[in-house]
């Protein structure tokens, strides 16, 4: 086994660690109870690891092709902008922002060629984790707008200073830091009263624990003990046990439904330091639970709130916002229980996004060009917490990616059911008749009936000449596509809208729903309103903001 961090020990060091959180994933998020009683600690910081071990892999695939061995200081970057992206929750970022600090220090000198075996020069030497972990220790901090103690931070610095001691070898010292860190999560209940309250550890320096025990593993070829700890009473001594037993019930004691903002909003930022300054003053009046990680003109930004909106709309001030994920704070977000209904959405828009989240529903952004795989809709059916699911793709391409989705959540024992929206208005039109509080099977029928009762059309502008269903279009055309089909080929937005509005209410409708784009002037929706009034009185409209990355508009008629 390498006694230096290597850029195969950094391979080893990100599967170990996946291994590790895939097995304590439930019993952390068991006992998760701070900053929010949500029960996703583990499994966030799991979908955290398991980035940055796939840009890991990705790194020493570019090299198989040439039989070379990547420098020990890629794979360190890589791991660390992996988990930058992928980052999940309150705990998955700032486990984002540890891991870019070690980058920081581990790099340096780095860049040369590697020796055989990818050992970068500088990179081993007990001293030189030491600063990459008092490195991280501090830049976590730095990110999170009120650093609290007793919570994974304290457990960074602790690991810091257990290695800033130790004045030993690369493996060595991660086993002194291992043993601070070990011992400072202990300590969590008597640094905050919820802990204490609740019989538990932090969640999130558990976790931090179990990564820091893969890396002793990685340098070391041994694993240290696995750290398990008893459930125990207001004011006695915290218990460790080791390799007996499991952690006791799920924990209770954190903010509950009645407390704390409604949202959780994280999304990727693309902006440079003034702008990110100014946005995390902005975000901090707006709500709490504030972290931003990055540097370099990416940033990964997570905030509770009770204005989703406006949070996504600070982040469209400060720079380019994508990989929006808001999640509401219902029942089955606050409290490790299930609740027993949830919806999952897909939607192409942050507009629509912020509409179905208030709504209730789990949503995940469909961003142009790049369709949610599988893995994220079983991610976001997971952040449910529900027995029973329903799963609107809202896109007649995402049909088999959200059967596979539904089949591995029903494997993982949720009820599940697909209802086949082939369009986001056709979405809105099912969770507006969404009744959790009656059966299941009944609940899903009624869906289903108003989504197939909406039909639904697209204006989109032609790229470039192509033949359709309605002829030859020439690029900057516009098009209005009824049910997936080019119905209607027009050289402007407004007069489109209407010829495509026209056909679609020669069949009748009772409701248009209209979801403007982000550049569409209001203007157009109050023209649209009033083509729609003057031949059918008895037809009503209702206009939604489809936001970023949405159509210029999206037509549903039920």
């Amino acid at each position: 086994m390498p006694q230096t961090l290597d850029a195969a020990a950094v391979r080893s060091w990100c599967s170990l660690a996946l291994e590790a959180l895939g097995r304590e994933r439930e019993e952390i998020d068991a006992t998760n109870v701070y900053p929010v009683a949500d029960g996703d600690t583990g499994t966030n910081l799991y979908l955290t690891l398991e980035s940055a071990a796939q840009a890991v892999e990705a790194v020493f695939a570019a090299h198989e092709t040439g039989g070379s061995v990547p420098a020990a200081g890629d794979a360190v970057r890589a791991m660390a902008h992996g988990a930058l992206i992928g980052a999940r929750g309150n705990s998955g970022t700032i486990l984002a922002q540890l891991l870019r600090g070690m980058a920081d220090v581990l790099t340096d000198g780095t860049r040369e060629t590697p020796a055989a075996g990818g050992a970068a020069p500088d990179a081993g030497g007990g001293e030189h984790l030491a600063r990459a972990l008092r490195r991280a220790a501090g830049l976590a901090r730095e990110a999170v707008a009120h650093p609290v103690e007793g919570t994974i931070l304290s457990v960074a610095s602790a690991a810091a200073d257990a290695a800033e001691q130790a004045r030993a070898g690369t493996a060595a010292t991660a086993r002194a830091a291992h043993a601070g860190a070990r011992t400072a999560l202990v300590a969590t209940p008597g640094q905050l009263a919820v802990l204490d309250r609740a019989g538990v550890v932090d969640a999130g320096g558990r976790g931090l624990l179990a990564v820091l025990g893969a890396l002793v593993q990685a340098l070391t070829g041994r694993a240290p003990a696995a750290f398990t700890a008893a459930p125990r009473r207001p004011g006695e001594r915290p218990v460790e046990l080791t390799d007996i037993g499991t952690a006791g019930s799920a924990a209770h004691g954190g903010r509950d439904a009645d407390d704390g903002p409604a949202f959780e909003v994280i999304y990727l930022l693309e902006a440079g330091d003034e702008a990110v300054t100014r946005l995390r003053a902005r975000l901090d009046r707006l709500g709490d639970s504030l972290v931003v990680v990055g540097g370099d003109g990416l940033w990964n930004v997570h905030v509770h709130v009770d204005d989703a909106g406006a949070a996504v709309e600070a982040g469209v001030e400060a720079g380019r916002p994508y990989r929006i994920r808001i999640t509401h704070f219902g029942a089955a977000e606050r409290a490790p229980e299930q609740v027993q209904r949830a919806v999952v959405a897909v939607v192409p828009g942050e507009g629509l996004a912020g509409l179905c989240a208030e709504a209730g529903a789990t949503t995940v952004l469909a961003r142009p060009g790049e369709p949610p795989a599988s893995g994220e809709l079983v991610e976001a059916i997971r952040r449910a917490h529900a027995r029973e699911v329903v799963l609107l793709p809202n896109d007649a391409a995402l049909r088999h990616t959200a059967a596979a989705a539904a089949e591995q959540a029903r494997a993982e024992g949720v009820r599940v059911a697909l209802i086949p929206t082939r369009a986001a208005v056709q979405g809105i039109a099912a969770l507006a008749v969404h009744q959790p509080d009656r059966r299941f099977d009944e609940d899903v029928v009624a869906m289903t009936s108003a989504a197939g009762a909406t039909r639904y059309a697209e204006l989109a502008v032609a790229e470039r000449q192509s033949w359709t269903m309605a002829g030859i279009c020439q690029a900057g055309d516009v098009l209005g596509l009824i049910e997936g089909d080019v119905a209607v080929i027009g050289a402007d937005l407004a007069a489109t809208a209407e010829a495509v509005l026209t056909r679609m209410l020669l069949a009748g409708g009772e409701l248009v729903t209209l979801v403007l784009g982000e550049d569409v002037p209001d203007a157009l929706a109050d023209r649209l309103e009033a083509h729609v009034r003057e031949g059918h009185l008895a037809v009503d409209t209702v206009v939604y903001r489809g936001g970023r990355r949405s159509a210029p508009l999206l037509i549903g008629v039920e």
